[in-house]
């Protein structure tokens, strides 16, 4: 049963799932706009690989899963101070942000790309760009790499709340392009009707000094508890094979990575 829950001026939805007697529940922060990851069925329920991720670790750890979404840079405020107990939204573990959280082992690992329109050239020294006016998400590790590297070669970086706004802008011919999530670019927009006439472009970005080692569930500092205990239910799901599971119904490769 879900519960539909406004906290305030935030409006953050809270989706319940069967509870767990014994325990607290978990309170869990996602922004449902990053399909196949996450996004919103017609009726408003949260769907994807990070939501049945999620679920399939609290029921590992036998507790209530409560989602509570919220905008992917007001993600690690909400941690800190404890409207959430932790952050499952393909966030990327990176050193940056190891300043401010403790993240778990990654739950899975893809290269970053370029799409723009079909056709278009774009070298390994992406002086191409030069000009073009690239939509990112904020607050992403993909707007600190543009903004780094893209933008000192000429690109005109344009933030936005969300991927899906990007993809609007994309197809409208507002935006050249797009830096995002491989596999997030691939199913979101490529494989869509919008993303008919685009392609990647360019290298695949695999930097760790931007994109990490992965992507894993974030924490507050010092949480050592949770993280043991999501770390534990990582690696049981990836061994009882529920984790496969749930990755075939999304994908036909192997996102977990090397």
């Amino acid at each position: 049963m879900k519960k539909l829950v406004l906290l305030g001026a935030l409006a953050l939805s809270v989706l319940s799932l069967p509870t767990f007697a014994d325990e607290k529940p978990l309170k869990i922060g996602i922004e449902a706009a990053y399909p196949p990851f996450a996004s919103k069925a017609p009726d408003g329920s949260i769907v994807g690989f990070d939501y049945d991720i999620g679920n399939a670790l609290c029921e590992e750890m036998k507790v209530k899963c409560v989602w509570v979404e919220q905008e992917f840079d007001g993600l690690i405020p909400a941690l800190k101070v404890r409207k959430i107990d932790a952050i499952l939204s393909s966030m990327s573990i990176t050193e940056d942000r190891k300043k401010s959280v403790d993240f778990t082992n990654k739950y899975y690992n893809t290269p970053a790309r370029l799409v723009m329109k079909q056709g278009t050239q774009v070298s390994e020294g992406l002086t191409e760009l030069k000009g073009k006016n690239i939509g990112v998400q904020r607050g992403s590790i993909h707007e600190r790499f543009a903004r780094e590297v893209l933008a000192p070669l000429g690109a005109e970086i344009k933030p936005y709340g969300s991927q899906n706004e990007i993809y609007l802008d994309v197809a409208a011919g507002r935006l050249d392009g797009t830096v995002a999530d491989a596999t997030l670019l691939n199913d979101g927009f490529l494989k869509t009707d919008a993303g008919k006439g685009f392609a990647f472009v360019g290298p695949a970005f695999t930097d760790v000094k931007y994109f990490g080692d992965g992507v894993g569930i974030a924490v507050r500092k010092g949480d050592k508890a949770e993280l043991d205990k999501l770390n534990a239910a990582i690696a049981a799901i990836r061994e009882n094979g529920k984790y496969k599971q749930i990755q075939d119904k999304y994908f036909d490769f192997d996102i977990y990575g090397k």
